[in-house]
């Protein structure tokens, strides 16, 4: 195959978000494109089967193509479909996400939902991680380049919620007079749904102490709380401020507190949306007890312990746990226990029918050791909250072939003009 190809039709999309076509019997898969166009190419990476290629040239667009609404689209390695409008976004979501579980006989179609989209495509992110690098010519701010780490310098970002692209704005004005911006990697931004803010600047040692300064007196100037955090999470110490932000979900509303270095979903709107289909597809009765593998400061576990018996969380993160016991006792729940713990090392507690119902919301890369545990505890049901559908097909095919069907799978969109689609899958034993 040469490495230039002048003439691809591409007639499809693929898991990663990148187009698909053909070529002298190999798939080539080339970013940035949509069914429909047709385009040049240069091979980057051939392979027997396929090859992956970088666009050179759109002789023909697609009749769906629009013109990203962002400057750095293609540029920036945060977004891969904005030139798709969202309609077509949801489609091809739902179609991949059927398409991995289909077709590792998991499930039939029927079992599969329809994508529940998400009810604004621009400005939903309540949290973001930007990249920092200083230069001769200045501080550059923004998010690496698709498959590097050089940093595109980014001045505004549309999925940023307001309070975060306010937030970025001063920093963009003030960050390069701090002392030692050489040593500053990452800077955090997340905002509460009541539109507070928090800060956490990454710094390397050394320019800890004469970054503080400047810090507190830049959170104090703008009313934001602020961190500060030189290696791994543990050395995230508060500079300024309230170091807690809040969401809001369930219904009646229930207010849940985490802190920095805590994991919250970044579409509050979507997340509220999938605790709601969760209560309603579980249906509790109110004896069940409940493991929550995977829960953070409660966000599965508090709506749940509503409705349950008893619930059990467990997080390996301590000072998640720490916000999970307060957020129960700050909502007047008292059958609750958490656990600060390993999910596989927990899972051996447990005697096989023991539980009614397990709910697991893994990292992306998924927990396929936990897989065993789960087949060996034999609950009666699992609920398992991916945002990977690869590897949930992974993890799931065990369970299916150890004696558990799929009942239902329910995609959801929590992140717009990417590829990526979040999901809860109900499993029963049979």
């Amino acid at each position: 195959m040469s490495d230039r190809i002048e003439n691809l039709s591409i007639t499809a999309l693929a898991q990663g978000g990148r187009g698909l076509g053909h070529h002298a019997g190999k798939v080539v898969f080339v970013p940035l494109t949509a069914p429909g166009d047709r385009v040049a190419c240069r091979i980057t990476r051939a392979r027997k089967r396929y090859a992956e290629a970088e666009l050179v040239a759109i002789h023909e667009p697609a009749a769906i193509r629009r013109t990203a609404p962002c400057p750095w689209f293609g540029t920036c390695g945060g977004c891969q479909w904005q030139h798709l409008p969202y309609a077509h976004q949801a489609h091809w979501k739902e179609q991949l996400f059927r398409e991995q579980l289909v077709r590792n006989d998991l499930c039939a179609e029927a079992e599969i939902a329809a994508l529940v989209q998400a009810p604004g495509e621009w400005h939903y992110r309540n949290r973001v991680q930007l990249k920092c690098h200083a230069t001769a010519n200045g501080l550059v701010i923004g998010f690496y380049r698709p498959g590097s780490h050089f940093v595109v310098d980014i001045p505004s970002c549309l999925l940023l919620r307001p309070e975060l692209q306010a937030t970025l704005d001063l920093l963009r004005a003030e960050l390069p007079a701090a002392p030692g911006i050489a040593q500053i990697p990452q800077v955090d931004l997340a905002c509460g749904d009541d539109g507070a803010v928090r800060i956490v600047v990454h710094a390397l040692a050394e320019a800890r102490h004469a970054l503080q300064g400047w810090l507190q007196a830049f959170a104090e100037r703008h009313q934001l709380s602020a961190c500060l955090q030189a290696g791994r999470k543990s050395t995230l110490t508060p500079v300024h401020g309230e170091p807690d932000l809040s969401i809001s979900v369930d219904r009646p509303e229930m207010v849940l507190r985490y802190g920095p270095g805590g994991f919250v979903q970044v579409n509050s709107e979507q997340n509220r949306a999938m605790i709601d289909a969760m209560v309603t597809l579980l249906d509790l009765s109110g004896s069940e007890i409940v493991l929550d593998l995977f829960c953070g400061m409660g966000n599965f576990s508090l709506p749940l312990a509503r409705r349950a018996g008893q619930v059990i969380g467990v997080e390996d993160y301590p000072p998640s746990i720490d916000s999970a016991r307060d957020n129960a006792r700050r909502n007047g729940l008292t059958n609750t226990v958490f656990h600060a713990a390993d999910a596989a090392a927990v899972m051996q507690e447990f005697r096989a029918g023991e539980l009614d119902l397990v709910v697991l919301d893994p990292p992306r890369t998924g927990h396929y050791p936990v897989m065993r545990d789960l087949l060996r505890a034999a609950a009666q049901r699992i609920l398992y909250v991916s945002c990977d559908p690869a590897t949930l097909a992974r993890d799931l095919t065990p369970l299916v072939h150890g004696g558990y069907r799929v009942v239902s799978s329910h995609p959801f969109d929590l992140f717009p003009q990417t590829w990526h689609t979040e999901s809860m899958t109900l499993l029963e034993r049979l």
